[in-house]
């Protein structure tokens, strides 16, 4: 993201720059308005999953859908039909902001972009290590990847709650950190989390990708057509072992990102703007209205279960600020990469807490990553209570640093 998107590949136009800028703006502000949704999906959730009707929680995602073609019969629950299919479009929105970011925003240029990578690499890095020293047990080391991740949406949500004190800098820095967060994300569930891979899957999938540029270079331009392609590549995603909401990254990052008149907005932008308010505004609180329910009245961590959570819920809190602020600061004083301007270590600070906040991704890498019901509600609680812990030391550190940036 920028606030100032660079103009060497835009066209020379008011219109197509003044679009440009409202999707910015759209994309920021509908981030920090679907933050406070989930908190308060969450809650409810949590309310719901520890209240007398606690087994109507459960009985509702269980139910199964069917999806009928001809002979061809398809039955799953509704907890699949939400997690595999409707994440699908959360993940597209994911793949185009990736897209777009490379192409012209805070990810386009190595000044800009470099020390945000190192940062989240730390990031990464540093949580996933302080999960493991105290998983090491055969059963637990597999969620390791639970706390590497950062939701955007939650941590700009934060952001906007401590007001326009805070440079427009610091919210750059942190949602390129998210978005590359989401890059290592996609290629930890790509490479870690598929197992029975299925070379038949993977010829669908490249069929159904094949379809959407073919669509692409005859000049189709509703998102209707793509329907199809899409569903192509889901069902060779599902084929091949791999997890099926990865099409919608590979769909994503497909989607061009210039027109091929001077007047109309990309469709990557498009695209992009039409489907971000549903995804942020409906399929993401959907989501975690169906996987942040957990019964806490009968929840015994043991048999190492506590181990999960407490992995998770420091890895979030203390290693996401450790790795986050070590690697930025290390890149910095090595030479060769530097802060961006109105970006002070205060703020890095800042972004480095802010950082710790985990949920959409990391409950979904949780649920792929634990089968045990028991280690799984572990590790959901460890993300909510180490993301609870980061929005607590992030509004604290970002109020006395807001205050200052007033007082200057």
């Amino acid at each position: 993201m920028n606030d100032q998107l660079p103009g060497r590949h835009l066209p020379n136009s008011p219109f197509f720059v003044e679009r440009a800028f409202l999707a910015l703006q759209q994309f920021v502000h509908v981030e920090a308005v679907s933050g406070v949704m989930l908190l308060v999906v969450t809650a409810s959730a949590l309310l719901w999953a520890n209240s007398p009707f606690a087994h109507s929680y459960h009985e509702v995602w269980n139910l199964p859908i069917s999806f009928h073609f001809g002979g061809f019969v398809f039955v799953k629950s509704l907890h699949f039909w939400i997690n595999d299919a409707l994440m699908t479009i959360f993940f597209l929105v994911v793949g185009m902001e990736i897209r777009r970011e490379l192409h012209e925003g805070a990810l386009s240029r190595f000044d800009q972009a470099a020390v945000p990578v190192v940062a989240a690499v730390g990031g990464v890095v540093v949580p996933a290590l302080i999960y493991l020293s105290l998983n090491t047990v055969a059963g637990r080391g597999q969620g390791w990847a639970i706390p590497t991740a950062t939701d955007i949406a939650f941590a700009v949500g934060v952001l906007a709650l401590l007001g326009r004190s805070i440079p427009a800098g610091i919210r750059v820095f942190l949602l390129a950190l998210a978005i590359i967060d989401d890059i290592i994300a996609v290629l930890i569930i790509a490479l870690f989390y598929t197992s029975g891979l299925d070379s038949s899957g993977f010829l669908v999938a490249a069929l159904g990708v094949l379809l959407a540029l073919g669509l692409q270079r005859l000049g189709f331009d509703s998102a209707i057509a793509y329907i199809l392609p899409g569903v192509i590549v889901w069902a060779g995603f599902l084929m091949a072992g791999l997890h099926p909401t990865l099409a919608g990254v590979v769909l994503g990052l497909i989607t061009p990102v210039r027109s091929a008149a001077p007047e109309v907005v990309p469709p990557v932008i498009r695209v992009e703007t039409a489907l971000h308010p549903w995804v942020a505004y409906a399929i993401m609180p959907l989501f975690a209205l169906a996987n942040a329910g957990i019964d806490l009245r009968n929840a015994k961590f043991a048999d190492g279960a506590e181990f999960v959570a407490l992995g998770i819920g420091l890895a979030l809190c203390a290693g996401k600020p450790i790795g986050v602020i070590g690697a930025a600061w290390l890149a910095v004083r090595a030479g060769g990469c530097r802060l961006a301007p109105g970006v002070t270590w205060p703020g890095v600070c800042l972004i480095g807490l802010l950082a710790g906040i985990g949920f959409t991704m990391s409950i979904f890498i949780a649920m792929l990553a634990f089968t045990d019901e028991r280690m799984l509600d572990a590790a959901k609680f460890g993300v909510l209570l180490g993301s609870l812990i980061s929005v607590t030391l992030g509004l604290g550190w970002g109020a006395e640093y807001a205050q200052r940036h007033r007082d200057q």
